[in-house]
């Protein structure tokens, strides 16, 4: 009975702990995005090229660690990501038909699966269709967001203050919590830099960039402090870490049989991430083929949808595979080392770019001591990620070490083989009749 006891009470200590940790690094992650998003505002505005991370890093630091992001982004990143929302989406669409009893793993997974099948469908079909239906689903997640925290606000203003006693005790945070801390919370705020893989599909980039940048990370870090202050007022610490879906028990106890619509807003919230996320990526591989790092099919676009076919499609077995073989933490976890660690290299190229090319016209511009702030923050919480979890972080890390020698043998060489040349322009030509693909007539950098 004492050990029972005893055990209990650890649990309970951690739980607190963790919670104490959630609300103490809300604010420091808050500023921390901020800074970056101003540093990628800046790069949008004075590198007009549509790819993101993978376009920073060829125009700073050199063609090596652009491809190296390449490689992760198509067998860590964006597979793992596309898992974890789409995991998410499942599970609160299945749930509600098995409660009180925990969904099957499997349901769960199969519902994911036809979600991705989906998105990938549209964002293959319609450049249009895809920014309607991602506008639709911005819609219902602004809803879904509006039912968490009015009720909150309202019973905050009826005096539940007790869950919030304590909230920022220092004295329970330790540096191993730091890093998973962050990574957590960088889907609440990540989607900030997706408007920099699109550069050249922007109308006035240089006025429309920062606008929407900052815009829409102050409206994200004003939504996400509400519903999580919602959250704490009407749930205990205990509560919220023990729910599987915070916004089903939330639903639970406000709207009581209405807690149902939370479940689907949320998944319909889901789909729109998996959208966003799917529609700013197959960019990168479009700008990444157009700069001979990848397959040329990669850099066509379809005859008469106008969408980079090959590209959208090129992810969808890796995504399929990770939710099958992974769960929502470990994928988190796995992706989060490459994505930090690369998103402190383009700040730390923003630098360099800055002393490389001083002429260069910046119409937005920042002190330069943000960008380094970010780098600094950056390599901090990767460095620190690998004692956290060395399992899900340093698988992360060996895979993407394994894209130096790809680079190598196969983007560095100057000369391939003649046999493989004609196989890839066979298997190429064989490709394009079947998706309908052509290469790009107009030039939009």
């Amino acid at each position: 009975m004492g050990s029972t006891s005893e055990n209990s009470k650890i649990k309970m200590e951690s739980k607190e702990q963790a919670v104490f940790l959630r609300k103490k690094v809300s604010l420091l992650r808050t500023i921390s995005f901020l800074i970056g998003a101003l540093s990628y505002a800046e790069l949008g505005t004075s590198i007009k090229k549509s790819g993101g991370h993978y376009t920073y890093l060829l125009e700073t630091l050199g063609p090596l660690p652009a491809f190296v992001r390449l490689w992760c982004e198509i067998i860590v990143i964006r597979p793992a990501i596309t898992a974890v929302v789409g995991l998410s989406f499942g599970r609160y669409i299945v749930e509600p038909f098995f409660a009180p009893c925990q969904a099957p793993a499997l349901a769960v997974k199969l519902l994911t699966v036809a979600g991705v099948s989906l998105v990938v469908y549209v964002n293959s079909c319609s450049v249009s269709w895809t920014a309607r239906i991602q506008v639709i689903l911005t819609i219902f997640k602004l809803a879904t967001l509006g039912l968490i925290i009015v009720p909150g606000m309202m019973a905050l203003y009826q005096g539940h203050y007790e869950n919030f006693q304590n909230a920022f005790d220092s004295s329970t945070i330790t540096l191993d919590r730091i890093p998973l801390a962050f990574y957590s919370g960088m889907f609440a705020y990540s989607g900030w830099f997706y408007m920099n893989f699109v550069t050249e599909e922007i109308i006035n980039p240089e006025r429309n960039i920062p606008l929407a940048i900052i815009s829409s990370l102050s409206i994200v870090t004003i939504l996400y402090l509400l519903v999580n202050v919602a959250y704490y007022t009407v749930l205990s610490a205990d509560e919220v870490l023990a729910s599987g879906a915070v916004a089903v028990t939330f639903g639970d106890q406000t709207l009581k049989g209405f807690s149902s619509v939370i479940q689907i807003l949320v998944a319909l919230s889901c789909l729109g991430a998996i959208t966003g996320g799917l529609f700013a990526v197959s960019r990168v591989f479009f700008v990444a083929s157009r700069e001979n790092q990848w397959p040329t099919l990669f850099s066509m676009i379809h005859v008469r949808h106008h969408t980079p076919l090959p590209a959208v499609l090129l992810m969808y077995p890796l995504v399929i595979l990770m939710i099958f073989i992974g769960d929502l933490y470990g994928l988190l976890n796995l992706n989060s080392f490459p994505r930090w660690l690369f998103m402190g290299l383009v700040t730390f190229g923003l630098i360099r770019h800055r002393y490389k090319q001083p002429d260069i016209h910046r119409p937005f511009k920042v002190p330069i001591i943000i960008p380094g702030i970010f780098t600094v923050m950056c390599l901090f919480i990767v460095v620190t990620s690998l004692y956290s979890d060395p399992i899900n972080t340093g698988i992360g890390c060996a895979l993407t070490l394994s894209g130096v020698p790809v680079y190598y043998l196969i983007v560095c060489r100057s000369q391939q083989p003649v046999w493989w040349g004609k196989a890839l322009d066979h298997f190429t030509v064989k490709l394009q009749i079947l998706m309908e693909v052509v290469q790009q007539e107009i030039v939009t950098y």
